[in-house]
């Protein structure tokens, strides 16, 4: 881990980057934040660690535990919700027997998350699955796409 740390903060003093531009990148190169990162980068840059937590958790595109393999997205917005979200949602939480505690699976195959709006509401309900999206997604076709998904890893 440390090389990989190295390389971002070599990365950082060339381009005269930011804390955002840090945990960018260590998140590029882990999946997310791990704290032994974040406490590395904390006692280089002389910076307290909760300035790094404090922009981790200040944006949603920054991530604190490990995420899955495979990331699904169900829209929870208006039009979403009114088209049948809710289905969608309880179908993959079935589907994907997630612990009651958790947003990803125990094998780390998959993250499931809700979303309040993904802007696509004329093609509602909206799934995106590993950052392709599924518009006037059904229950039936959610779960047909985590069973393919999970046949082929």
């Amino acid at each position: 881990m440390e090389d990989k740390l190295e390389t971002i903060y070599k990365r950082f003093k060339e381009n005269e980057g930011n804390l955002i531009s840090i945990l960018q990148d260590i998140q590029e190169e882990f999946g997310y934040l791990p704290e032994k990162a974040i406490y590395w980068f904390s006692e280089q840059l002389d910076v307290p660690p909760a300035m790094f937590y404090g922009i981790a958790t200040f944006y949603s595109q920054f991530y604190l535990k490990p995420r899955g393999k495979n990331v699904i997205t169900v829209c929870s917005g208006t039009a979403c919700h009114v088209k049948g979200s809710e289905k969608l949602i309880n179908s993959a939480i079935k589907e994907l027997e997630l612990p009651e505690d958790s947003n990803t699976t125990e094998d780390g195959l998959f993250t499931f998350e809700k979303v309040n709006c993904v802007g696509a509401c004329s093609i509602a309900p909206v799934v995106i699955i590993n950052k392709k999206v599924f518009g006037k997604m059904s229950a039936e076709k959610l779960v047909k796409e985590l069973r393919e998904i999970k046949k082929n890893e």
